[in-house]
């Protein structure tokens, strides 16, 4: 217990890397970290360079593993399943795809013109920007475990429970005609040598980065001025866990914004810290991920609004729903 304690707090949480920025700031800058510019740059540097030190490793050996499942072979693997197991599998499949919800929407069109159940592509369109392994890991390193997979669990849930309702509500007709009849390759897989997955790896690293970093920044400039800048009481008043408008509201105000989840998790770290509830601050942190209104522009050019606006409803209700769970029993796991 010792040493995964040590493991986490070395490899995850990074307290080496928090010693040495307060190190450089206090005796190479002599900055006072106890006052507000000072533990904002601390805050700044320390998230920045541990999201992206996590987001390498994480990726690479995501994609490594990837590089076994091509489209093709997932859409045959998939094509062989039914019903419950076919969701669920479906869910489990978006866990290990580092894409934002903007960049599912590719791979749902493909599973859809493949033929796979609406239940099935729904269930991975919800999971993938909510619930992927490198998103928990960071989970992990700024809250603790338990959090980070009770957050998978829900997503999951959340997951296979929206793709069943859009399964059984039979809307293939909201289907666009252009995406059931697009063409679709099925190509062998080849095999790829060590360097070639290697390659497919740090190329997914490079895409990921390019995509992400920008978002990153301001995610953890935005958390480091609320963890110091915003006065706690104000926060509380807004969207303390005692207020019953705090959950709806937080996912409300997440909807029109366009962030990775790696950008909303020091927003979500920060909030906590100021007395906002696990659940509200998850609630904010799914929303922007799983219902960013460019997503919901994109895929409204593949399916039709009465089946955009079951889907709209069924996340936003099950968010909601989760953030009061987490508030509710968040003492559990902290």
């Amino acid at each position: 217990m010792e040493l995964f304690t040590w493991l986490n707090d070395q490899l995850l949480r990074m307290d080496w890397l928090n010693w040495l920025v307060r190190v450089l700031l206090e005796d190479g800058l002599g900055l006072d970290l106890s006052s507000r510019v000072g533990a904002s740059l601390h805050f700044f540097i320390y998230d920045v360079i541990k999201i992206f030190i996590l987001l390498a490793v994480l990726i690479f050996s995501i994609s490594w593993v990837q590089s076994y499942f091509p489209p093709e072979r997932t859409r045959r693997i998939l094509g062989g399943m039914s019903g419950f197991k076919a969701r669920l599998s479906g869910a489990l499949l978006g866990t290990i795809t580092p894409f934002c919800s903007c960049s599912s929407i590719p791979l749902f069109i493909g599973f859809t013109s493949a033929g796979l159940p609406l239940g099935v592509t729904f269930a991975f369109l919800i999971s993938s920007p909510l619930v992927d392994l490198a998103s928990v890991i960071l989970l992990a390193s700024i809250f603790n475990w338990s959090i980070a997979l009770a957050y998978v669990l829900v997503g999951l849930v959340l997951a296979v429970l929206g793709g069943t309702l859009i399964g059984r509500a039979k809307m293939e007709r909201y289907v666009e005609a252009f995406v059931l009849h697009s063409p679709v390759l099925d190509i062998p897989q080849e095999q790829l040598s060590r360097r070639d997955r290697a390659q497919f790896a740090w190329a997914q690293v490079s895409d990921i980065f390019r995509r992400v970093w920008l978002y990153v920044l301001i995610g953890v400039g935005i958390g480091a001025a609320i963890h110091n800048w915003i006065p706690a009481a104000w926060i509380e008043s807004l969207l303390g866990q005692a207020n019953w408008w705090s959950v709806p509201l937080a996912t409300l105000v997440g909807v029109p914004m366009y962030a990775d989840i790696f950008g909303t998790l020091p927003i979500a770290e920060a909030l906590v810290a100021k007395g906002v509830g696990l659940g509200t601050a998850l609630a904010f942190m799914m929303a922007v991920t799983a219902l960013s209104l460019p997503s919901l522009i994109m895929l409204k050019k593949v399916i039709k609004a009465p089946l955009l606006a079951l889907f709209f409803t069924i996340v936003v209700v099950g968010i909601v729903l989760i953030g009061y769970l987490f508030n509710a029993f968040s003492y559990l796991l902290i």
